[in-house]
């Protein structure tokens, strides 16, 4: 396997989406659109809540979301963007697990890729793998990459095609000069010893429109330890 391959694996057919709300929301349907998921609008009375989303897969009812928690990744606020994501943030990324996207900007996925490094910081053990695209991208994150590799008991390590020795003396860097790193963004969580933890994303930079992203996120355990076990043994 590779993480193209594990990319194209991940199909997100059966999914739709029902949202409930006293009228359209143009950029929310758009966002659901994105990521080959199935829409339709209920129109309901204003009850100043604003309305909830449904998720059916396969015609199964799967979970559902106020309208105000989905917005938190459609449109991230600053704070959402800071580690320690908020509890909204992390019921629709639940909700939205194991289903593709196509046309995602780097801003949402940094909401999402924060949720992740925030719940590998909350379980304190375990490793935890991003990769960077370019030094630059990793360079942005340094302080909270910093953190993580030195105010917990995590086992970081550091992946990209990198120009540069970052600073981070409690991280292991794999700086490799391989395509396939420069072209993929992931974070990879085993979830230590509470396997419920695990989660990782990938993602690969679209080529006809750079900064717009595809790829997945995901809980699933074995998924997870499949892309952990692939990057430890091509890498370290």
């Amino acid at each position: 396997m590779t993480l193209r391959e594990f990319l194209d694996g991940v199909a997100s057919s059966g999914r739709a989406v029902t949202i409930f709300a006293p009228r359209p929301c143009e950029s929310v349907e758009t966002y659901f659109e994105s990521r080959n998921v199935t829409v339709e609008y209920e129109p309901i009375p204003d009850d100043g809540s604003g309305g909830f989303v449904v998720l059916n897969v396969d015609g199964e009812f799967a979970g559902s979301a106020s309208m105000e928690a989905v917005r938190h990744l459609v449109s991230p606020t600053d704070a959402d963007l800071e580690p320690g994501a908020n509890e909204a943030l992390r019921v629709t990324l639940d909700l939205l697990a194991e289903t593709t996207f196509v046309a995602f900007e780097k801003r949402n996925l940094l909401a999402a890729t924060r949720e992740f490094e925030d719940r590998a910081y909350r379980v304190g053990h375990g490793t935890l793998r991003a990769g960077f695209q370019s030094s630059a991208a990793l360079e942005s994150q340094h302080d909270v990459y910093a953190a993580l590799s030195t105010e917990s008991l995590l086992d970081v390590h550091i992946y990209g095609d990198l120009d540069w020795e970052p600073d981070l003396p409690g991280a292991t860097i794999h700086a490799e000069d391989d395509g396939e790193l420069g072209a993929f963004w992931f974070v990879v969580f085993d979830g230590g010893d509470e396997e419920r933890q695990a989660c990782a994303l990938l993602a690969e930079e679209a080529e006809e429109n750079p900064g717009s992203f595809h790829g997945f996120w995901t809980y699933d355990t074995e998924l997870v330890a499949d892309i952990d076990a692939y990057l430890e043994r091509t890498y370290g």
